[in-house]
């Protein structure tokens, strides 16, 4: 189970506000019958049902917690503090789906940040002064100023950088918003279908025009270690290092590892407000967008229900989806079945064992889920004060609403965490990314106190081949909280709640296999042609009526809604031909 603390200074600081609003289900009754039938209520699934009902299917959603949301939830761990449990930051919402499913009016707010990235240092300050730290905003020329601390060389190549990783991701946007390429569709069958199934090509060649000559600099970053790419650009350490975290966010490689170069790409492909590579805080937490995104499908006339848990996808005697039964033996009948599960979850737990291939069940077997990530959420009763960039009475700083980089002062020390990790002992300096978001959005708990999330890496799924126990995660939030410590004295003082998630707890409470955040690894055998394999990177299943429509299948975790949106057209697709 998940450790969790609370102190009497918690309990205090809880009297001064109410409780949060949890998004539950409707009070309509559950169906026996629908057009469509998606399997949990995270947000690819809630986008998947909205679109589906617009589409003319009389859609369900059945999520098997008490609360929607999926990865993206909120939740009240302890009264007054309400946390982004799971995932903690937006950025990779696709505009069309913002547009078309009119969130704002749907009560989605989000308080933009600037400047986005903070590394203090660990050293002492000269003559008096504080340790020298980095921030890096939406402004250029600050940009440089603050690199010139560290290298005026570095400052100088900086534009041309992000401007370089701009044109690469731009130019694979329309990757993001269509299904890959239909193989099978092109190279067999009837020459109507063959052009019908070339139209798949259309994202890829647009891609490729519009990358032209940068196809071997595109080539490059998605193999490459990172390091191999930073190393090319810079040489201050503190920088590369920032910079390498979005090369191994949420993914079991170093900088050093091929591919790792991607994951930073990936990153970088953010859109918010209209502002590229933006990265945002939702009000009332990440469990706002899934509130927003529920709000629009019943508006449409989605059912939405929660505390219902799927036991198995129902399977007819032709081989076909036919609806799904429920643990309590409720059985719903439908067209078709969207899960937006985990392809293991899907596969191995919910589909008849007896309707899928040897074959095809050992290579579900061989998909990679191998986490990183510890989640420690964290309610204190006064912000933490950084001996790098201090700030008097408690009043926050623009660092202060920064991901806030801990333990990144080099690639050395990145490296060295994951090592730990890969030989199974949680890292002894982990990589820390700390955020603060009540510093910006004042709902999330009482008047003087703050939320505040460690996304922390590296730490394995068993310790030397044993489970987690509650002692293992509180030496290990101990750890983390001892080297936070350094950077902020006073932050161990001022706790008063935590709650400490690791890998085995993500996929208990979340259905995040293995705790990976992106439903399966972003690694280059597991991305576009080949997420979550070969043989379903188009949504559909080897059962008929049976779509993945979650982070598993393209273009994978952290883009959010464009699974659910293309699964949906594949859906609609299907059955305008049946």
């Amino acid at each position: 189970m998940a450790a969790a603390v609370w102190t009497d200074r918690g309990r205090k600081a809880a009297n001064l506000v109410g409780t949060v609003t949890i998004i539950r289900s409707s009070h309509t009754a559950l169906k026996a019958q629908y057009d469509a039938v998606v399997i949990g209520g995270g947000h690819n699934g809630l986008v998947a049902a909205a679109y589906l009902q617009k589409g003319g299917l009389k859609t369900a959603v059945l999520e098997r917690r008490h609360v929607l949301g999926g990865a993206a939830v909120s939740e009240e761990i302890f009264p007054g503090f309400h946390f982004s449990r799971c995932s903690y930051l937006l950025s990779l919402l696709r505009p069309h789906i913002y547009a078309d499913l009119e969130l704002k009016k749907h009560g989605l707010k989000v308080y933009m940040r600037d400047p986005h990235a903070f590394t203090p240092m660990l050293e002492e300050g000269v003559g008096g002064a504080p340790p020298r730290s980095l921030t890096l905003g939406s402004d250029l020329p600050t940009n440089q100023k603050e690199i010139g601390r560290f290298s005026q060389k570095d400052a100088k190549a900086y534009p041309e950088f992000v401007a370089h990783l701009e044109k690469l991701a731009a130019a694979i946007h329309p990757l993001l918003d269509a299904p890959p390429v239909d193989i099978p569709g092109v190279t067999t069958g009837s020459l109507r279908k063959r052009l019908a199934a070339a139209k798949t090509l259309t994202p890829i060649v647009k891609c490729g025009l519009k990358l032209g000559r940068n196809i071997p600099n595109f080539y490059e970053i998605i193999t490459a270690p990172i390091m191999k790419i930073l190393t090319q650009w810079f040489d201050s350490e503190p920088l590369r290092a920032t910079l390498a975290t979005d090369g191994v966010i949420g993914a079991m490689i170093s900088p050093t590892n091929p591919g790792s170069g991607y994951v930073l790409l990936h990153h970088v492909m953010g859109e918010l407000e209209k502002e590229k590579g933006a990265w945002g805080y939702v009000e009332g937490g990440m469990g706002g967008v899934s509130k927003a995104i529920a709000s629009a499908a019943q508006s449409y006339g989605v059912d939405i229900f929660t505390e219902k848990d799927v036991g198995e996808i129902l399977v007819g005697s032709d081989g076909a989806a036919k609806g799904v039964v429920l643990k309590d033996g409720t059985e719903v009948h439908s067209q078709v079945v969207l899960s937006n599960a985990t392809p293991h979850v899907t596969f191995k737990n919910l589909t008849p064992q007896a309707a899928l291939s040897p074959e095809f069940i050992k290579a579900v077997d061989q998909i990679d889920y191998t986490s990183p990530v510890t989640k420690i959420n964290v309610a204190v009763d006064k912000l933490p004060n950084f001996l790098a960039s201090p700030t008097s009475d408690g009043k926050p700083g623009p660092h202060h609403q920064c991901s806030i980089h801990l333990n990144c002062e080099s690639v050395e020390v990145l490296e060295t965490a994951y090592k730990e990790a890969v030989n199974g002992r949680p890292s002894a300096r982990p990589m820390l990314e700390m955020t603060i978001p009540s510093v910006l959005d004042p709902t999330l708990a009482p008047p003087g106190c703050h939320v505040v999330s460690f996304f922390t890496q590296f730490t394995p799924y068993r310790i030397e081949g044993r489970e987690w126990t509650d002692q293992d995660r509180e030496a290990y939030a101990d750890t983390v909280f001892d080297w936070v410590e350094q950077y902020a004295p006073g932050f161990k003082r001022s706790v008063v709640g935590r709650d400490i998630l690791a890998p085995p707890d993500l996929q208990r409470i979340f259905g995040l296999t293995g705790g990976n955040i992106f439903h399966g690894s972003m690694s280059l055998d597991q991305l576009y042609l080949a997420r979550p394999l070969p043989s379903l990177s188009d949504y559909r299943s080897p059962i008929k009526g049976l779509y993945l429509c979650g982070s598993g299948s393209h273009p994978g975790g952290g883009v959010m809604g464009s699974p659910g949106w293309n699964a949906a057209l594949t859906v609609m697709a299907d059955l305008k031909h049946r």
